[in-house]
């Protein structure tokens, strides 16, 4: 379970740099940077969330990749854009108030995000947050901390 965290630890730190070509920026910037979260960032202006993305923080965001979206359901992104209310939804069930490293994770545990429901933390030959793969963790940005995710999270309806 350690070894698991610290190899992923270890091989995100080896790369976070890059997400935000060695500058220190928010959040947002930091995921513009990697360039593979158009559709999140997208999302997150659609539903008026960019500047809650940029303010102080500290936030813990489960960023879903582009890949991720694609997986969705044909029509699945389109719905939530034209619906803003279930998009906010959707995109705040990625957050967390705090900065959560992957150190602080433990199996089982659980967590409030910003959309009022809990998430829930796996640990095993890697980390999950519901079914969702953290596949890069740690990536620390001004504001805040982004554990890249394999899928989309859908929040309890």
């Amino acid at each position: 379970m350690r070894t698991a965290l610290l190899a992923l630890a270890t091989s995100t730190a080896l790369t976070g740099a890059a997400f935000a070509d060695g500058h220190a920026t928010d959040i947002v910037g930091t995921a513009a940077a990697a360039g593979s979260f158009t559709t999140l960032l997208a999302a997150a202006e659609a539903a008026g969330l960019v500047e809650a993305l940029q303010a102080d923080g500290p936030l813990t965001v489960f960023a879903p990749t582009d890949d991720a979206f694609a997986a969705l359901p044909e029509g699945t992104v389109e719905g939530l854009l034209a619906d803003t209310e279930a998009l906010t939804a959707v995109l705040t069930y990625h957050v967390v108030s705090g900065a959560v490293m992957s150190g602080d994770l433990s199996d089982g545990m659980t967590a409030a995000t910003l959309n009022g429901a809990d998430i829930t933390v796996s640990l095993g030959e890697g980390v999950m947050i519901n079914d969702a793969n953290v596949v890069a963790a740690d990536i620390e940005a001004t504001n805040g901390v982004i554990h890249v995710i394999d899928s989309v999270l859908l929040p309890p309806m």
